[in-house]
């Protein structure tokens, strides 16, 4: 909120509470003019609305903590009518990546180990003498592309 609104609520509040207190004034210097039966209906009216008054005030402050606890989290961990949905919704994305990730670590291990074997079958079935593994010039020349 900026300083204007600020200021501006403030000075109306201050309006607010000088017209209720002049109003209140001129309503107690009144009230001897009134007769009996239409003061006691007043008081009773006046007795009911406070007891009103004072009623929904305690329902807001009872409902104040359930609010200040919740403050800064998801409307979700408060409670309510759709509470597991919201949270399973929530926890599904998260759930997915992580399966997403496991497969795509398996999927390159496993193409790791069939490249690995597709070599392996191919030394195996050669004519080659062991000795022409160990050397390093031959190592050169199967790294080098196919002409």
């Amino acid at each position: 909120m900026s300083r204007q609104t600020e200021h501006h609520s403030a000075s109306l509040d201050i309006v607010e509470a000088r017209l209720g207190a002049r109003l209140a004034a001129s309503l107690n210097q009144r009230t001897s003019s009134v007769p009996h039966d239409i003061s006691e209906r007043l008081r009773i009216s006046r007795e009911r609305a406070v007891a009103v008054a004072r009623q929904a005030r305690m329902q807001e402050t009872a409902a104040a903590p359930a609010i200040v606890a919740g403050a800064g989290r998801s409307a979700a961990w408060l409670g309510g009518p759709g509470r597991l949905w919201m949270q399973l919704a929530s926890w599904v994305p998260l759930a997915l990546l992580i399966v997403g990730l496991v497969l795509i670590q398996q999927w390159a291990e496993h193409e790791q180990v069939m490249a690995a074997a597709e070599i392996d079958a191919v030394l195996l079935a050669d004519d080659l003498p062991p000795s022409a593994w160990t050397d390093a010039g031959f190592r050169e020349y199967l790294k080098a592309p196919p002409p």
